[in-house]
């Protein structure tokens, strides 16, 4: 069966940053916050400090995964260009989403090089308080759906039919969470795809909210929604993932096989799980039948992130400051 990770991140350099500080690199895959957090931030066999485009290769290869997109968090550190990068010399293996920050002065800027100069077809937006915007933007809270910078951002992308926002709001308890502001701006925007990452932090003891985050979105096709991470948001580290299964089985009765996407979350979320046992934990769940697995393992993210528009897109993008 065809396989796309719909949810990995690159790392070329460790960049971290967020609430606890900047992310500073130790070797052997740990790495430790200003604060004095230390964290296992890739599995030891990964790389020393970075995860780059041609271990991936090798890992997606030993897995028979066929493709990855490659997204961009804070806990890693921006690595756009570096997406680029391997966008361009692994085209038929790799697309990937950028991300800027909706507060910096040149944020119009940074996107319109992205997008128009770039190629890029798809924009990570990490605003989760955990790790993510709220975290350090802890005086100015914004929503998705009335903040005026990010409404500039959403005129801007309609422009690009078919472009592809990816949200990371974090967890109910955070004031970031706001599944609602998904709603509002699929129905604004119908022309633009808007994936929420992680099923939307689902946990088994919210299940009334995670069900009402579902219904809400249902009425929506562009609103889709990836597994990436939901074991270790879960706290399960081994099979069978009794809760992963429940809450991917609710996503799919509620929003149907077509509006979901398989992914890991690596290298991060493979230093609880096993990259085999997230690359195949879904095949073995006995969730749904052939076809919705295709879907959700490959189809949905090969429609919508590797369209033939972004592909197109970035092959014939030239960056204007290195030609």
């Amino acid at each position: 069966m065809k396989r796309i990770d719909g949810h990995l991140h690159l790392v070329q350099n460790i960049a971290g940053f967020n609430g606890k500080g900047r992310l500073n690199a130790l070797g052997n895959g740990e790495a430790i916050w200003d604060d004095g957090t230390l964290i296992q931030l890739l599995p030891t066999t990964y790389g020393e400090s970075d995860f780059n485009a041609e271990n991936v290769l090798r890992l997606m290869d030993n897995e028979k995964i066929d493709k990855a997109m490659v997204l961009q968090g804070s806990l890693n550190g921006y690595q756009n260009y570096y997406t680029w990068q391997t966008m361009r010399k692994y085209p038929d293996r790799f697309m990937g989403a950028f991300s800027a920050d909706p507060f910096a002065s040149e944020f119009m800027t940074i996107v319109r090089r992205h997008v128009q100069d770039l190629g890029f077809r798809s924009m990570k937006l990490e605003i989760s308080a955990g790790g993510g915007m709220h975290g350090y933007h802890t005086t100015t809270p914004f929503r998705l759906d009335t903040n005026p910078q990010v409404g500039e951002l959403m005129h801007f992308l309609a422009n690009y039919p078919g472009f592809n926002v990816i949200v990371d709001y974090g967890s109910a308890d955070q004031v970031s969470h706001q599944p609602e502001a998904m709603t509002n701006l699929a129905a604004r925007y119908p022309q633009l795809h808007f994936v929420v990452c992680h099923l939307s932090f689902g946990q088994m003891d919210e299940l009334g909210l995670y069900q009402n985050t579902l219904d809400q979105w249902a009425p929506f096709p562009n609103i889709y929604t990836d597994l990436a991470a939901i074991q270790d948001i879960n706290g399960e580290t081994s099979f069978p993932y009794a809760a992963s299964r429940e809450l991917t089985r609710r996503a799919l009765a509620t929003l149907g096989d077509k509006r979901l996407i398989w992914g890991t979350d690596s290298p991060w979320s493979a230093t609880f799980n096993a990259y085999h046992d997230l690359a195949h934990w879904l095949d073995t769940s006995d969730l749904m039948g052939q076809t919705a697995l295709e879907n959700i393992y490959y189809n949905n993210a090969n429609r919508i992130y590797f369209n033939a528009e972004a592909q197109a897109a970035v092959a014939q993008a030239v960056d204007p400051v290195r030609p």
